[in-house]
C-alpha cells in the first residue's frame, strides 16, 4: 500500500514530504524534545564542521534554514548568517535567532555569484524535487576557496528502513516527514559537486548510541531517570543510512 503520509494537527491528511507539514509543526522547532530535536543535533555537528571566519564580513548562506537551528552554534565564529527558506512561519523564528532570511527557494537564490565564504545544507537535499539543482545553486553562490557543508540520507535500502519504516515510530518523530524517492545517493553526490568544482568528501554519522537510548527512554517513560544531555551526533564507519559531507570550492 501506498503511504499516504501524515495527519498533522489540524487533521489534513497531506502526501509524504508536503512542505506544509513544517507550517502545522511551527511551534517544535525550537522544543529541544520536540518533532525536530534530532536537527538539533545534526545542526550543532554540522556547526563543527565550519571554521572561525577568517575575514571581516564573511557570509554564512544556511540553505534550508528552517527556524534557524544552525545559529546558536555559530555564535563567535565571526559570519553574517543568512538564511533560505520556504517556509515563512519558520523564518520568523530565524529571524527572532539573529538570522538574516530570505524567502526564497534553494534552486533560486537571489544573492550574488561567489558572495558566501560558506554554504550549509543541512537536511534539506532529501527534501526537495531536483537536489542537483541545489547543489549547483550551493556552488554558485560559493567563492573560490569558499567551505560547502551538507548532511543527507542516503538512498539505500537500509536508510529508508532506519530513517522511515523504523524513525518515523519514534517518539515525536511526524509520521511522512521523508519521501525516500528523493533520498541522495553519495555517489552521485559527489560527482555532482565535483562537476560544479567543488571536491566533496563525504562520512557515515549517526547518534551516539548511549546518548540516543537514554534519549529514547525519557521520551517513551516520562519521569524516569535524570535530564541527561541530548545525543551526540558521531562519526560513523558506514555512510550507508545518514552522511555529512565537506568541500572546498575551487579556485
Amino acid at each position: 500500500m501506498r503511504d499516504v503520509g501524515s495527519i498533522p494537527p489540524s487533521g489534513r491528511l497531506l502526501p509524504p514530504n508536503d512542505p506544509r507539514q513544517y507550517d502545522e509543526l511551527a511551534g517544535e522547532w525550537w522544543r529541544p524534545d520536540g518533532a525536530f530535536a534530532m536537527l538539533h543535533w545534526l545542526a550543532r555537528a554540522r556547526a563543527a564542521l565550519v571554521p572561525p571566519a577568517t575575514r571581516p564580513g564573511a557570509l554564512l548562506v544556511d540553505l534550508g534554514c528552517g527556524a534557524g537551528l544552525l545559529a546558536p552554534h555559530l555564535t563567535g565564529k565571526g559570519y553574517r548568517h543568512v538564511g533560505v527558506d520556504l517556509t515563512r512561519s519558520a523564518l520568523e523564528q530565524a529571524a527572532d535567532h539573529g538570522v538574516n532570511v530570505v524567502h526564497a527557494d534553494a534552486t533560486a537564490v537571489p544573492l550574488a555569484d561567489a558572495c558566501a565564504d560558506v554554504v550549509a545544507a543541512g537536511e534539506l537535499l532529501e527534501h526537495v524535487p531536483d537536489w542537483r539543482r541545489v547543489v549547483a545553486e550551493a556552488c554558485r553562490l560559493l567563492r573560490p576557496g569558499g567551505l560547502l557543508v551538507l548532511d543527507t540520507l542516503n538512498d539505500t535500502a537500509l536508510s529508508r528502513l532506519v530513517a522511515v519504516h523504523v524513525g518515523e515510530r519514534l517518539p515525536t518523530v511526524p509520521r511522512g516527514i521523508h519521501d525516500p524517492r528523493l533520498f541522495v545517493d553519495h555517489r552521485e553526490l559527489l560527482a555532482e559537486c565535483r562537476r560544479h568544482g567543488v571536491d566533496l568528501r563525504v562520512r557515515g554519522v549517526r547518534p551516539e548510541v548511549a546518548g540516543l537510548v537514554g534519549w529514547l527512554t525519557r521520551r517513551m517513560l516520562p519521569g524516569v531517570g535524570p535530564a541527561g544531555s541530548p545525543p551526540r551526533i558521531v562519526p560513523t564507519w558506514s555512510t550507508a543510512v545518514l552522511y555529512q559531507g565537506r568541500g572546498v570550492r575551487r579556485g
